[in-house]
């Protein structure tokens, strides 16, 4: 099984000789308590084309010390040296579950063995005056061997410092000036591994120049077919040589979104805090993107890559419905008197939670590790690498962005003086459902108008977010209803009580009145003014 460690750590250069300040003159640190030296033996594996490495990950297989084992180290805040370092168990091949959580950067590429690090690691632990661990400071004397054909050999000396579990993070700024005054400075590498990779790199054949890897996902185009194709290509070369087009920042737009859900999908199999909800975020705004510039980008192509994106939103869902319905039901509970919990509420609620959320979870990691999921990573990929771009993509942003912005206001004016005129009840609720994703596409589209538009586009994209917060809210009533529905049958089912649940119930029922009520003055606070001129259209 593996287990997960917040690592902080800093890295510093130092003399062959070695030699450390005494940090006793640290504020805070009693005592220098001389551990000794440790042989560490450890084989780092990535893809024969590092991607791993260009993501600042980092796989290893490591003997020696006290924590032999397979890590994986991944990013949190390079600039502040904060990884979390997931271990499992020694074995001789990489463990499913390491495997599991690289996958979205590896997809079908084999993972191999690229570079060995020998290193004799001289260990101190600073400690303080009721002699817990503050921080451990090492200088490790390291041998690295790149495993591949041609690899070369090279030899370094570094200090680390390593901040202790509980430890404050002061500490190491204080640590830090102590050994600049001492003469070590930060190192220029974020990691052994990156060094490693740079000073043992294979020469090149005398006389040829060293070949790059491919960029992460790219597939070649194969040969242009047909007019829209020529047209697309021409647009293209525009493009790579303008900045500040349409195309420009569309393109920046869905990389971004791209490479959220990539960096999200450990997170989401480590059930990280709100790691589904963002990775669906992502997978949303990048479909409603295709949508909303439909005249920058071919919807030829899009639009069977948008349907691959609404079926993994919609997969993830699952798991985040789940998780938004405990944290309401919960805060509901708690609010009200003890008089008016009758019968095993609390209880009910958790066998109701465990059964859908263990479900729901197993669901989201197969799909995560289904074909399909991986398919749609490289498609996407290879969209991006030969972006199916129009003729407008070569026009200004400011000239192309602020029209399909307001396409997508147009549009969510529509539905919500719609949803307006209904009476209460379930059209209307529907009507409301589809006000909300309207207000969330329009939101979307002016946050991706943002860098080339500036703060008229940032107050477009606000505005809408508080129409989709109000139409959230009250949606969120209308499934928190139909989840109490199935709670009071399954405790009546039981011999249980179903009071309280139907008091939820009421209180969702007026929750999404309230909601109703609020709709038009938010409306009209966000379609005030003259948008159209704000926007520069």
């Amino acid at each position: 099984m593996a287990q997960t460690k917040r690592e902080i750590e800093r890295k510093y250069e130092v003399g062959a000789d070695r030699a450390l300040p005494d940090l006793t003159g640290v504020a805070g640190v009693a005592d220098v308590v001389d551990k000794g030296v440790v042989e560490l033996d450890a084989v780092y594996w990535d893809t024969p084309d590092q991607r791993l490495a260009a993501a600042s990950i980092t796989l290893r297989r490591r003997t020696g010390g006290d924590d032999a084992g397979w890590h994986l180290k991944l990013p949190v805040s390079l600039a502040e040296g904060v990884r979390d370092e997931v271990r499992a168990p020694l074995s001789a091949t990489v463990p499913r579950v390491l495997a599991g959580l690289v996958r979205s950067r590896v997809r079908e590429a084999e993972l191999v063995p690229l570079v060995r690090l020998l290193s004799a690691r001289d260990l101190r632990h600073l400690v303080d005056a009721d002699g817990h661990l503050l921080a451990e400071v090492s200088v490790d004397g390291v041998r690295a061997e790149r495993l591949t054909r041609g690899g070369r050999t090279a030899a370094w000396t570094e200090a680390e410092v390593e901040l202790a579990d509980d430890g404050d993070p002061a500490l190491l700024d204080k640590v830090e000036k102590k050994l600049k005054k001492a003469g070590a400075r930060r190192s220029a590498s974020p990691s052994k591994l990156a060094r490693a990779l740079t000073e043992t790199e294979p020469k090149p054949p005398k006389g040829q120049k060293a070949e790059k890897a491919a960029p992460e996902g790219a597939t070649s185009s194969g040969k242009k077919a047909g007019k829209r194709e020529a047209v697309a290509e021409a647009v293209r070369d525009a493009v790579g040589d303008a900045p500040g087009t349409a195309g420009d920042h569309v393109l920046a737009y869905l990389r971004a979104q791209r490479d959220a859900i990539v960096s999200l999908d450990p997170a989401v199999r480590r059930d990280l805090p709100d790691s589904v909800h963002q990775m669906r975020v992502a997978t949303r705004r990048m479909r409603s993107a295709f949508r909303t510039y439909k005249k920058i980008l071919d919807r030829t192509v899009t639009d069977p890559v948008g349907e691959e994106l609404k079926w993994l939103a919609g997969e993830l869902g699952v798991d985040r419905d789940q998780e938004v319905l405990t944290e309401r039901f919960t805060a509901r509970i708690a609010a009200l008197p003890r008089t008016l919990l009758l019968g095993p509420v609390r209880g009910r609620l958790r066998i109701w939670t465990v059964a859908r959320r263990t479900g729901s979870r197993r669901r989201t990691v197969a799909v995560l590790d289904g074909k399909r999921y991986l398919a749609l990573l490289d498609t996407v990929d290879a969209l991006l690498a030969a972006p199916p771009l129009l003729p407008a993509a070569s026009a200004p942003a400011a000239q192309a962005l602020p029209k399909a912005v307001l396409k997508d206001y147009d549009r969510l004016a529509a539905r919500v003086e719609h949803a307006l005129e209904l009476p209460a009840g379930q059209d209307r609720d529907l009507a409301m459902h589809d006000a909300r994703k309207a207000a969330k596409r329009a939101r979307y589209a002016g946050e991706a108008a943002v860098p080339a538009l500036g703060r008229p586009a940032g107050r477009f994209a606000k505005r809408m977010k508080a129409v989709q917060t109000v139409l959230g809210e009250h949606q969120d009533s209308v499934v928190a209803r139909d989840a109490l529905r199935t709670l009071a049958v399954q405790a009546h089912l039981a011999g249980e009580s179903a009071f309280t649940w139907g008091l939820l119930y009421g209180q969702e029922e007026a929750a999404a009145a309230d909601q109703e009520r609020e709709l038009p003055a938010v409306w009209a606070e966000a379609s005030r003014g003259k948008l159209r001129a704000a926007l520069g259209a």
